[in-house]
């Protein structure tokens, strides 16, 4: 598994063009998603952007309603570009916390609060316990979890979202689970999501604008950092073009 998440949950081995998902009824049926009431929400990314793809919209939605904000930042992304020597880990883990900081603040969301966990990028899977442990201490006092859907095709993902799980259940806390490399190795009406408990955010125009923003702030992500195969972006169009819906869908 690569960072681009090309270990597929399906057989298929190239991605799924967002205009097959465009073309796809099921999303239309999937129900609307209300985040009326809530309070304080707690948003977890594995690495650096997943937050913003995956929930940006909703992050913005929450903001603009006053919601006390916490993102919970599993690792640090260090390990986006394995052999690259255009910059050395530390250098690339600041790049990525700044990254971050400026699309929260495009998502009207500068105001959150982000607490880094430094698990290592690539081996979340070997901590998995003690995330869920950790999770089930910064879930307190918030009444909406967001994290990654535990069947996100990416190992990292995986683990996250199933000590995500893991730490709702055991505080009875509500949590929303996103996709975000589900939707491009998968394709639609796959068996292997749960549409069942699949719920439809509808983002305002302002959502909208600010999440495109705020994804144009992943530049170490979305454009090659240097001239070496090393080097190239790994959010690529063809990605990107899932996160610029009218809509972001989660799983309850």
């Amino acid at each position: 598994m690569t960072a681009d998440g090309t270990s597929s949950c399906t057989a298929q081995t190239t991605g799924t063009p967002e205009e097959e998902w465009a073309r796809w009824p099921g999303l239309d049926r999937v129900p609307s998603l209300d985040l009326g009431g809530v309070r304080e929400a707690v948003v977890v990314a594995p690495h650096p952007d997943d937050e913003t793809l995956g929930f940006g919209g909703g992050l913005a939605v929450l903001a603009a309603r006053g919601v006390r904000l916490r993102i919970v930042a599993v690792t640090d992304g260090e390990s986006s570009h394995p052999g690259s020597s255009v910059f050395t880990r530390n250098e690339l883990v600041a790049r990525r916390a700044d990254e971050r900081a400026r699309a929260l603040t495009a998502l009207g969301a500068g105001a959150a609060e982000v607490e880094r966990l430094r698990l290592p990028d690539g081996g979340v899977g070997e901590r998995e316990p003690e995330l869920a442990r950790r999770l089930a201490e910064l879930y307190r006092g918030a009444d909406l979890c967001v994290a990654p859907w535990e069947g996100d095709p990416h190992p990292d993902h995986e683990a996250v979202g199933r000590a995500a799980l893991d730490a709702a259940r055991a505080l009875g806390t509500r949590l929303l689970s996103y996709p975000v490399w589900a939707w491009h190795w998968t394709r639609p009406g796959d068996a292997a999501l749960p549409w069942d408990r699949a719920g439809r955010l509808r983002l305002p125009r302002d959502a909208r604008r600010r999440k495109a923003a705020a994804i144009g702030a992943f530049t170490t992500q979305i454009f090659p950092i240097g001239p070496g195969a090393a080097d190239r972006a790994i959010l690529g169009p063809s990605v990107l073009a899932h996160f610029a819906r009218d809509h972001e869908v989660v799983f309850t």
